[in-house]
């Protein structure tokens, strides 16, 4: 048996306001829910979920609805974005005019370009054409 794809990927933002501020209001991801301990984002097909990790390394008590074990981590992570070569550029100018640092502007060897900038809590986020994976 092989996964046919993701269903979410998880960020951790100690300030998940700022977290939400950014990726609803400057990524324009559509908030699912948010409290004190996540904010959950809709990304095409797939969930982004931003957690505190103050708060999801704690494990649920004993009979919780979710039994969910603690999980959670430390530093910046890292997710990428697919988009095609002219939503980059787009991509681009419209972080630029939101006041977001564009890190790095390449083209891979595979052809495909990608950008990389962060998040309010530093994690790195990446706009990449699908063909550097040999993906369509």
């Amino acid at each position: 048996m092989t996964p046919t794809g993701i269903l979410e990927t998880i960020l951790y933002a100690d300030d998940l306001n700022a977290a939400e501020n950014f990726y609803s209001q400057i990524l324009g991801l559509q908030v699912v829910r948010s409290d004190a301990r996540q904010v959950f984002f809709r990304c095409g097909d797939a969930m982004l979920l931003i957690f505190n990790p103050a708060e999801t390394k704690k494990p649920v008590g004993e009979g919780a609805r979710f039994p969910v074990p603690p999980h959670g981590t430390s530093g910046p992570g890292h997710v990428c974005f697919r988009a095609n070569g002219a939503e980059i550029t787009e991509w681009k100018s419209h972080l630029e005019a939101n006041d977001v640092t564009i890190e790095s502007d390449f083209i891979w060897p595979s052809g495909g370009r990608s950008i990389y900038f962060r998040d309010p809590a530093g994690n790195s986020l990446e706009f990449a054409e699908p063909n550097i994976w040999g993906l369509s």
